[in-house]
């Protein structure tokens, strides 16, 4: 059974969305920073889908790329956040400012 490729936007689509409305709405550093993993995994699926659709292998390289590049995001992310929570003890992103001794 071939799954159209319809269902693999949708699924794409909302997965953005949720990505999306987490940025907007947390003020949480960790649930910002997974919010827009997650708009990346969204982003990669609707390559992944189109490349399908084609029948090219073009698709396949390009996501395992943007997983290689986000991986290491990740780490550095993770260690920003880390350092921040360190020097102010929050990770709310209302209650800092970098900028500011």
């Amino acid at each position: 059974m071939i799954v159209p490729i319809e269902h693999y936007l949708i699924l794409s689509a909302l997965l953005f969305a949720i990505g999306a409305g987490g940025v907007i709405i947390s003020r949480n550093l960790i649930i910002i920073f997974m919010s827009i993993e997650l708009m990346l995994n969204a982003a990669n699926l609707s390559i992944i889908a189109f490349s399908l659709m084609h029948n090219l292998m073009d698709g396949h390289v390009l996501v395992f790329i943007v997983m290689t590049v986000a991986a290491a995001e990740a780490a550095v992310g993770l260690a920003i956040i880390i350092m921040v929570y360190r020097k102010r003890d929050t990770i709310n992103a209302d209650k800092f400012n970098l900028m500011k001794r």
